[in-house]
Protein backbone atom coordinates (compact mmCIF):
# COMPACT_ATOMS: atom_id res chain seq x y z
CA UNK A 1 0.00 0.00 0.00
CA UNK A 2 1.52 3.39 -1.00
CA UNK A 3 2.49 5.85 1.70
CA UNK A 4 0.09 8.78 2.01
CA UNK A 5 1.66 12.06 0.92
CA UNK A 6 0.79 15.23 2.82
CA UNK A 7 1.51 18.80 1.79
CA UNK A 8 1.90 21.12 4.80
CA UNK A 9 1.59 24.85 4.07
CA UNK A 10 2.49 26.74 7.26
CA UNK A 11 4.59 29.87 7.82
CA UNK A 12 5.31 29.44 11.54
CA UNK A 13 8.73 27.72 11.63
CA UNK A 14 8.28 26.03 15.01
CA UNK A 15 4.89 24.57 14.15
CA UNK A 16 6.09 23.58 10.69
CA UNK A 17 8.95 21.58 12.19
CA UNK A 18 6.80 20.02 14.91
CA UNK A 19 4.04 18.94 12.54
CA UNK A 20 6.50 17.62 9.97
CA UNK A 21 8.35 15.50 12.52
CA UNK A 22 5.15 14.12 14.03
CA UNK A 23 3.55 13.26 10.70
CA UNK A 24 6.71 11.55 9.48
CA UNK A 25 6.84 9.55 12.72
CA UNK A 26 3.29 8.38 11.92
CA UNK A 27 4.46 6.99 8.59
CA UNK A 28 3.39 9.80 6.26
CA UNK A 29 5.52 11.37 3.55
CA UNK A 30 5.54 15.14 4.12
CA UNK A 31 6.41 18.07 1.86
CA UNK A 32 6.15 21.65 3.06
CA UNK A 33 5.89 25.24 1.88
CA UNK A 34 5.83 28.43 3.96
CA UNK A 35 3.80 30.82 1.79
CA UNK A 36 0.56 30.68 -0.14
CA UNK A 37 1.97 31.12 -3.63
CA UNK A 38 4.48 28.28 -3.23
CA UNK A 39 1.86 26.16 -1.52
CA UNK A 40 -0.60 26.64 -4.38
CA UNK A 41 2.03 25.81 -6.99
CA UNK A 42 2.92 22.62 -5.12
CA UNK A 43 -0.71 21.63 -4.50
CA UNK A 44 -1.62 21.99 -8.19
CA UNK A 45 1.55 20.47 -9.67
CA UNK A 46 0.62 17.82 -12.27
CA UNK A 47 3.70 15.73 -11.47
CA UNK A 48 3.52 15.65 -7.67
CA UNK A 49 0.15 14.41 -6.37
CA UNK A 50 -0.77 14.66 -2.68
CA UNK A 51 -3.36 12.79 -0.64
CA UNK A 52 -4.02 15.66 1.79
CA UNK A 53 -3.18 19.35 2.19
CA UNK A 54 -2.78 20.87 5.67
CA UNK A 55 -3.31 24.54 4.95
CA UNK A 56 -2.82 27.47 7.31
CA UNK A 57 -5.18 30.40 6.73
CA UNK A 58 -2.84 33.27 7.61
CA UNK A 59 -0.05 32.92 5.05
CA UNK A 60 2.21 35.45 3.30
CA UNK A 61 1.71 36.22 -0.41
CA UNK A 62 -1.60 34.36 -0.67
CA UNK A 63 -3.86 33.36 2.23
CA UNK A 64 -5.21 29.89 2.77
CA UNK A 65 -8.71 30.78 1.57
CA UNK A 66 -7.30 31.94 -1.77
CA UNK A 67 -5.15 28.81 -2.08
CA UNK A 68 -8.08 26.49 -1.38
CA UNK A 69 -10.41 28.40 -3.71
CA UNK A 70 -7.88 28.29 -6.55
CA UNK A 71 -7.28 24.56 -6.03
CA UNK A 72 -10.99 23.85 -6.40
CA UNK A 73 -11.31 26.16 -9.42
CA UNK A 74 -8.56 24.16 -11.13
CA UNK A 75 -10.36 20.92 -10.37
CA UNK A 76 -7.99 19.75 -7.62
CA UNK A 77 -10.13 17.72 -5.23
CA UNK A 78 -7.34 16.80 -2.80
CA UNK A 79 -8.78 16.92 0.75
CA UNK A 80 -7.91 20.16 2.58
CA UNK A 81 -7.67 20.54 6.35
CA UNK A 82 -7.42 24.24 7.21
CA UNK A 83 -5.46 25.43 10.25
CA UNK A 84 -5.93 28.86 11.80
CA UNK A 85 -5.52 30.80 15.00
CA UNK A 86 -8.91 32.35 14.37
CA UNK A 87 -11.91 30.79 16.04
CA UNK A 88 -14.69 32.89 14.57
CA UNK A 89 -17.59 31.03 13.07
CA UNK A 90 -17.44 33.18 9.92
CA UNK A 91 -13.92 31.96 9.10
CA UNK A 92 -14.97 28.34 9.49
CA UNK A 93 -18.00 28.88 7.27
CA UNK A 94 -15.85 30.65 4.65
CA UNK A 95 -13.33 27.83 4.59
CA UNK A 96 -15.97 25.14 4.20
CA UNK A 97 -17.88 27.09 1.54
CA UNK A 98 -14.84 27.45 -0.71
CA UNK A 99 -14.16 23.73 -0.58
CA UNK A 100 -12.16 22.91 2.56
CA UNK A 101 -13.00 19.47 3.98
CA UNK A 102 -12.28 20.22 7.63
CA UNK A 103 -11.17 23.06 9.91
CA UNK A 104 -9.00 23.01 13.03
CA UNK A 105 -8.41 26.03 15.28
CA UNK A 106 -5.02 26.70 16.88
CA UNK A 107 -3.89 25.84 19.44
CA UNK A 108 -4.88 22.21 18.96
CA UNK A 109 -3.85 18.92 20.51
CA UNK A 110 -1.73 16.69 18.29
CA UNK A 111 -3.95 13.59 18.78
CA UNK A 112 -6.93 15.55 17.44
CA UNK A 113 -5.00 16.67 14.38
CA UNK A 114 -3.83 13.12 13.68
CA UNK A 115 -7.36 11.77 14.09
CA UNK A 116 -8.71 14.29 11.57
CA UNK A 117 -5.88 13.52 9.15
CA UNK A 118 -6.65 9.80 9.36
CA UNK A 119 -10.37 10.42 8.86
CA UNK A 120 -9.82 12.57 5.77
CA UNK A 121 -7.39 10.09 4.26
CA UNK A 122 -9.87 7.24 4.75
CA UNK A 123 -12.51 9.18 2.83
CA UNK A 124 -10.16 10.46 0.14
CA UNK A 125 -10.28 8.92 -3.34
CA UNK A 126 -7.28 6.89 -4.36
CA UNK A 127 -4.52 9.16 -5.62
CA UNK A 128 -3.96 8.75 -9.35
CA UNK A 129 -0.40 8.08 -10.42
CA UNK A 130 1.02 10.82 -12.64
CA UNK A 131 1.64 9.63 -16.17
CA UNK A 132 4.76 11.77 -16.58
CA UNK A 133 7.61 12.52 -14.19
CA UNK A 134 10.20 15.17 -15.01
CA UNK A 135 13.53 16.04 -13.40
CA UNK A 136 16.02 18.42 -14.91
CA UNK A 137 15.70 18.05 -18.69
CA UNK A 138 14.69 14.38 -18.34
CA UNK A 139 11.11 13.29 -18.95
CA UNK A 140 9.78 9.84 -18.03
CA UNK A 141 6.44 8.63 -19.37
CA UNK A 142 5.28 5.76 -17.16
CA UNK A 143 2.53 4.64 -19.54
CA UNK A 144 4.74 4.20 -22.58
CA UNK A 145 8.04 3.60 -20.73
CA UNK A 146 9.56 6.34 -22.88
CA UNK A 147 12.45 8.42 -21.56
CA UNK A 148 13.83 11.58 -23.14
CA UNK A 149 16.55 14.06 -22.27
CA UNK A 150 16.41 17.59 -23.62
CA UNK A 151 13.68 16.43 -26.00
CA UNK A 152 15.81 13.59 -27.40
CA UNK A 153 14.84 9.94 -26.77
CA UNK A 154 16.98 7.93 -24.38
CA UNK A 155 17.11 4.17 -24.89
CA UNK A 156 16.91 2.28 -21.60
CA UNK A 157 16.79 -1.46 -21.18
CA UNK A 158 13.80 -2.91 -19.33
CA UNK A 159 15.96 -3.43 -16.24
CA UNK A 160 17.37 0.10 -16.38
CA UNK A 161 13.85 1.49 -16.63
CA UNK A 162 12.68 -0.63 -13.66
CA UNK A 163 15.67 0.53 -11.65
CA UNK A 164 15.02 4.18 -12.49
CA UNK A 165 11.35 3.81 -11.56
CA UNK A 166 12.23 2.26 -8.20
CA UNK A 167 14.66 5.10 -7.45
CA UNK A 168 12.05 7.73 -8.37
CA UNK A 169 9.28 6.00 -6.39
CA UNK A 170 11.57 6.10 -3.33
CA UNK A 171 13.08 9.53 -3.97
CA UNK A 172 14.69 11.06 -0.91
CA UNK A 173 15.45 7.64 0.59
CA UNK A 174 18.84 5.97 0.75
CA UNK A 175 18.30 2.50 -0.72
CA UNK A 176 20.78 -0.29 0.10
CA UNK A 177 22.10 -2.30 -2.84
CA UNK A 178 20.61 -5.44 -1.31
CA UNK A 179 17.14 -3.88 -1.40
CA UNK A 180 17.56 -2.99 -5.08
CA UNK A 181 18.62 -6.53 -5.90
CA UNK A 182 15.61 -7.89 -4.05
CA UNK A 183 12.97 -5.44 -5.32
CA UNK A 184 14.17 -4.79 -8.88
CA UNK A 185 15.92 -8.04 -9.80
CA UNK A 186 14.09 -10.40 -7.42
CA UNK A 187 17.43 -11.85 -6.36
CA UNK A 188 18.36 -13.30 -3.01
CA UNK A 189 20.07 -10.56 -1.00
CA UNK A 190 23.11 -12.81 -0.43
CA UNK A 191 24.11 -12.48 -4.09
CA UNK A 192 26.85 -10.12 -5.26
CA UNK A 193 25.66 -6.52 -5.48
CA UNK A 194 28.12 -5.56 -8.21
CA UNK A 195 25.36 -5.83 -10.82
CA UNK A 196 23.58 -2.89 -9.15
CA UNK A 197 26.69 -0.71 -9.42
CA UNK A 198 27.12 -1.60 -13.09
CA UNK A 199 23.52 -0.66 -13.93
CA UNK A 200 23.88 2.59 -11.99
CA UNK A 201 26.92 3.47 -14.11
CA UNK A 202 24.91 2.80 -17.27
CA UNK A 203 22.01 4.94 -16.04
CA UNK A 204 24.35 7.81 -15.21
CA UNK A 205 25.99 7.65 -18.62
CA UNK A 206 22.59 7.97 -20.27
CA UNK A 207 20.93 10.50 -17.95
CA UNK A 208 23.53 12.64 -16.18
CA UNK A 209 25.18 15.66 -17.81
CA UNK A 210 28.39 14.72 -16.03
CA UNK A 211 28.34 11.05 -14.95
CA UNK A 212 31.45 11.52 -12.81
CA UNK A 213 29.62 14.13 -10.74
CA UNK A 214 26.00 12.92 -10.79
CA UNK A 215 23.16 15.24 -9.92
CA UNK A 216 20.34 12.71 -9.77
CA UNK A 217 21.68 9.19 -9.12
CA UNK A 218 23.79 9.68 -6.04
CA UNK A 219 26.03 7.15 -4.31
CA UNK A 220 25.77 7.13 -0.52
CA UNK A 221 29.09 5.51 0.29
CA UNK A 222 28.75 2.55 2.58
CA UNK A 223 24.95 2.60 2.33
CA UNK A 224 23.61 2.48 -1.22
CA UNK A 225 22.01 4.92 -3.62
CA UNK A 226 19.64 7.88 -3.46
CA UNK A 227 17.63 9.63 -6.17
CA UNK A 228 18.22 13.37 -5.93
CA UNK A 229 15.83 14.63 -8.60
Amino acid sequence: MPVSRILLVEDEPGLLLTLTDRLISQGYEVASESDGESGLARATSPTEPFDLVLLDVMLPKKNGFEVCRKMRQEGRMTPVLMLTAKGQLNDKVTGLKIGADDYLTKPFEMPELLARVEALLRRAPERPSPQVFQFGTIRVDWKTAAVSKGGQPVELSAREFQLLKYLIDHRGETIPREDLLSKVWGYDTQMNTRTVDVHMVWLRQKLEDNPRYPEFIITMRGFGYRFGG
